[in-house]
């Protein structure tokens, strides 16, 4: 995605193209920001029609973290993240239609339909996954980035996981690992304020989870996780951080999922009106759409973007529900790499 360029000269020129690149952006991140909301709504509807086995973890409310932090990425870099992962995979630039079949385990997916929610991958679009193991993506997302330093490559791992996650022991492993060996590799708490149902307060001796990496002599730092921009400029510090040889780098992104943990979770242990409290003051969306307002884009031009990606996610449901499923010869594929004699 297109980054803003500041004014070039001081006739206007250059703050009239810094404008129109800024509000190219934004529209950008409108679309990929509604494109994972409304592909999430219909995910959503389609496990409670009985055509998504198994869990379903739905990213909504969370969007602008992994939308923000995309647009820092550069090719190659390597993206690897827990079981709450469809927003990633979509705003990675996986094709919405292999995503929506891998959910309903059809042959069409990504991971020809034996990944299912939890465990989709993407080479090509630099996704390493969808893990199911709590943490366990930490130390896989550190390995990506012992690979790059390796291979002198200029690549950074951005590496996910929640506040829950961030009490796992595999975690500071890794931390400590990635300081010692000055790894390039940005570890990006997705802080929605509870791990399934328990709140941070309860589980946390240290709720500034930021401050986790002190010990390590890991830099960090705390970010609104609503604000699309100010995801992407603490990800692009710390991207830069990385990318530069100076190691690893910890942004806590603070944020809010609206749904429960999973489709089965009713999360009965916070209250309605926080619910609401948090769509109706920072709901990410939303405060994009405010942003869009100020650079004044027009209402048909967002009315524009909403039907197009409302086809984009009634197709994708559809190749979904019409894709086959896997052969059952399928089972055998993907299990051990056959190596050259």
């Amino acid at each position: 995605m297109a980054r803003t360029r500041k004014a070039e000269t001081s006739s206007g020129k250059g703050t009239d193209t810094g404008v129109s690149n800024r509000k190219g952006d934004l529209l950008d991140s409108y679309r990929s920001m509604l494109l994972i909301r409304r592909f999430e709504e219909r995910a959503g509807q389609l496990y409670g029609m009985g055509l998504i086995g198994g869990f379903c973890h739905l990213y909504i409310g969370q969007e602008a973290v992994a939308v923000g932090m995309q647009k820092v990425a550069v090719k190659g870099d390597q993206i690897i993240t827990g079981y709450r992962d469809h927003g990633h995979m979509l705003a990675a630039g996986m094709d919405p239609n292999e995503v929506m079949a891998e959910l309903t385990g059809r042959a069409g997916g990504s991971s020809k339909g034996k990944g299912g929610s939890m465990h989709m991958f993407s080479v090509e679009a630099g996704f390493y996954g969808g893990h199911g193991i709590v943490g366990g993506q930490v130390a896989l997302g550190t390995g990506l980035a012992l690979a790059n330093k390796y291979r002198e490559n200029g690549n950074v791992s951005f590496t996910y996981f929640g506040d829950g996650a961030a009490n796992q022991g595999q975690v500071y492993e890794s931390f400590n690992m990635a300081q010692l060996w000055k790894l390039p590799v940005v570890y990006v708490i997705e802080n929605n304020q509870y791990a399934m149902g328990t709140s941070l307060e309860r589980a946390s001796s240290e709720t500034d989870l930021y401050k986790r990496g002190v010990s390590f002599r890991i830099p960090g730092e705390a970010v609104d996780g609503m604000d699309i921009e100010a995801v992407e400029a603490a990800g692009r510090k710390a991207a830069d951080h990385a990318r530069n040889g100076e190691g690893p780098y910890i942004l806590e992104v603070k944020t809010y999922r609206y749904r429960g943990h999973s489709m089965s979770d009713p999360a009965k242990y916070r209250s309605k009106d926080e619910v609401d409290e948090v769509k109706k003051t920072r709901d990410p969306i939303d405060h994009l759409r405010g942003l869009l307002d100020a650079a004044r884009v027009s209402e048909e031009e967002l009315k524009e973007i909403d039907a197009e990606v409302k086809k984009i996610v009634a197709e994708a449901a559809e190749f979904a529900r019409t894709s086959p499923e896997p052969d059952p010869s399928e089972l055998y594929t993907d299990v051990y790499l056959e190596a050259a004699q």
